[in-house]
């Protein structure tokens, strides 16, 4: 099922003109402008399965982002936004085949995070610590810090990693150790099968993360399925092999210099997985 056609980025034109209307502003950035046009995305056109493939700093989780607000997708936990970040979405556009459904979401590798967090803190009293964790995010990242001596470097890292994160991502990284030992791709599993009803759009950002192997599979499939038998269409965010090799999935490599559709098998990450295994190919025998 394709409910989003095709969907409307600001031209590099339209983006320059609005940033250098805010000159004399006090920001040094203007994310998200200024972020896909670097790689001259104006436009995605969208198929029942379409995977954004791309590094860090390509522009895919922005460009997920973009479309959700735009289409007010619903959405589990907060995520990054500029001052900017209205404007942005106000100078983009949609076509659409049927109406977006109600329901249609956005899911994130933080929303399954916190649910798997939830999940084992029932009996390991994670719930506390993180808790905890919110609190001294704040306390730490607006205190007013100056480092005197060497004996201070332990809490120049901490103030510096508060600032350089997100609430989310500082807690997650806290409290990660911790949820490696009492979690597992089951639960990871779960959230999607909980989340992902019949008839609807949904947008997955990089949803391989706390997966094993076996469960990107299980989890390419229950894609598959959802798609040809269950009217859904998938916009997904992904660096995972299985996940790439969909049938029938649309490809954008976002770490073109122009962004290009290709398929899996050309995709620079695939090509390492190739290369590595078929270099140890004898040790499989």
């Amino acid at each position: 099922m394709t409910y989003l056609l095709h969907f409307e980025f600001p031209s590099r034109e339209q983006e320059y003109d609005f940033t250098m209307g805010q000159k004399k502003t006090c920001y040094d950035s203007f994310y998200p402008f200024l972020v896909l046009s670097e790689h001259g995305l104006r436009m995605l056109d969208f198929e029942p399965v379409t995977i954004l493939y791309g590094g860090n700093g390509s522009g895919k989780t922005t460009a997920l982002n973009v479309i959700a607000e735009k289409l007010e997708l619903e959405r589990d936990t907060l995520y990054n936004r500029s001052n900017f970040f209205e404007d942005y979405v106000g100078m983009c556009s949609y076509e659409t085949e049927k109406a977006i459904p109600e329901g249609s979401r956005i899911i994130t590798s933080d929303d399954v995070f916190d649910f798997m967090l939830n999940l084992r803190s029932l009996n390991n009293g994670i719930d506390r610590k993180r808790d905890e964790l919110f609190q001294d995010y704040l306390d730490t990242k607006y205190s007013h810090f100056q480092m005197k001596s060497l004996d201070d470097y332990e809490q120049l890292k901490k103030v510096a990693m508060a600032r350089g994160n997100t609430q989310s991502q500082y807690v997650r990284k806290k409290l990660m150790n911790n949820v490696r030992e009492h979690s597992n791709g089951e639960s990871a599993f779960l959230y999607f099968a909980d989340k992902i009803k019949e008839n609807a759009l949904y947008l997955l950002d990089e949803p391989e993360n706390s997966l094993s192997p076996e469960r990107q599979q299980e989890l390419m499939r229950f894609i598959e399925n959802s798609a040809r038998f269950f009217g859904c269409q998938f916009i997904i965010a992904t660096h995972s092999p299985f996940l790439l090799s969909m049938k029938g999935a649309k490809i954008y490599d976002m770490d073109e210099e122009t962004v290009d559709v290709k398929r899996w098998s050309q995709l620079a990450n695939v090509r390492a997985y190739y290369d590595f295994f078929k270099k140890h190919e004898g040790e499989f025998c």
